[in-house]
């Protein structure tokens, strides 16, 4: 998928659905404190459950793994997304070529910044790796050479984004043009027909009019394989394939050859995010249902917004079937296409994905974790 270029600037909240899934998972145990104060100072808590119900709690991963969904992807350069997590979240590399693993403050924490501070001090850092914290060894490092871009991606610099969440100090991964992660060797993710569910954490003044800012799944070869090759989420105002409402920026879907706001080209119902920080989430239905959605909401107050569910694409020149059966092919991609098209900067502050289609109590109950801690 090609096209597009540079950026520029610039809230939404609200409702719900039900696939029938085994657990049922309350959003108001699930939250964390946000890292509150502790003799640490890092840990992110799960509240209590109340009234005895059988509910979830814990970080995003712990809520979809409590519904039979466990995350075969997770990363982020802010904090652990599983509550016994406690290994590094990303590496940095200097100048010199000498590389440095980033760390928790505590399991489950907060990144330790101050260890990439020490190490970078004044010289010139970039991230080499963003760890994949959900056990599959599913890492991301610079892209390879592709179909749309010949040459590999760059690696972001490690100090560009420093964001203070929670009352810490930490980094996002800023994700100019040039700039983009792969792997094309994942273990574990979604592949032909089969469900999924992918949420990013971007900012809403901070996006693209171009293709594509992406983080979810793609073709394992680095090329354009024709529609329903990829299902990926995209955040931005790209208007070649498809929009929303208004003048965006969207939350949309890349299913390869297309960026889609809905089953059409035009959805009114999917409407502009330009909260600070936004939660953007594609999901893949059932094997066979013909089905998938978009929900988005500020990041740091509110609930999910369901911008769309109902059936795969129809193209204009009226072909349901180039999108299904989808034909996911199962790789990685953070800040470009599937082709390796890099027309579209964004910034990135975590994201998962799963081999299943979560609940609305699910994903309404990982929301809820998401603002305990951007709302801070």
């Amino acid at each position: 998928m090609d096209g597009g270029s540079l950026l520029d600037h610039v809230d939404s909240g609200a409702a719900g659905q039900n696939d029938g899934s085994p657990a049922s998972v309350s959003p108001e145990v699930a939250t964390g404190n946000g890292g509150a104060s502790g003799a640490d100072g890092g840990t992110i808590q799960p509240s209590g459950g109340a009234g005895g119900s059988a509910v979830a709690t814990g970080l995003p991963c712990d809520i979809y793994a409590a519904e039979g969904g466990p995350c075969v992807a997770a990363h982020s350069t802010v904090r652990a997304l599983l509550a016994a997590y406690n290994g590094p979240l990303y590496q940095v590399r200097r100048s010199d070529g000498t590389t440095k693993d980033i760390g928790l403050l505590a399991p489950g924490g907060f990144a330790d910044s101050a260890e990439q501070d020490t190490f970078c001090f004044t010289d010139f850092c970039t991230i080499s790796i963003i760890y994949d914290q959900s056990g599959k060894g599913n890492d991301l490092t610079k892209a390879p050479p592709g179909g749309a871009k010949t040459t590999s991606g760059n690696e972001a610099d490690a100090t560009a984004l420093p964001i203070t969440i929670s009352g810490h100090r930490l980094y996002g991964e800023h994700n100019p043009l040039g700039v983009g992660y792969r792997n094309n060797t994942a273990k574990g993710t979604a592949t032909g027909d089969d469900p999924e569910t992918i949420y990013m954490i971007t900012s809403g003044d901070y996006f693209n009019t171009g293709c594509c800012f992406d983080y979810g799944n793609a073709e394992t070869n680095s090329r354009d394989n024709g529609e329903g090759t990829m299902e990926a989420v995209y955040f931005g105002t790209c208007t070649i394939w498809g929009a929303g409402a208004g003048n965006g920026p969207w939350v949309m879907g890349n299913l390869e050859n297309g960026l889609w706001p809905g089953s059409t080209e035009y959805e009114a119902a999917n409407t502009p995010m330009t909260s600070k920080y936004v939660t953007a989430m594609v999901k893949g239905g059932k094997t066979g249902a013909n089905q998938w959605a978009i929900k988005a909401g500020n990041a740091q107050s509110g609930s999910l917004t369901k911008m769309f569910d109902g059936q795969r694409p129809i193209t204009s020149d009226g072909h349901p079937s180039r999108y299904n059966p989808m034909r996911k092919e199962g790789a990685i991609v953070l800040g470009i296409s599937g082709d390796n098209s890099n027309g579209a900067p964004g910034n990135f502050f975590e994201g998962v994905m799963t081999s299943h289609y979560s609940s609305d109590a699910a994903d309404n109950a990982v929301q809820a974790n998401i603002v305990s801690v951007y709302g801070q």
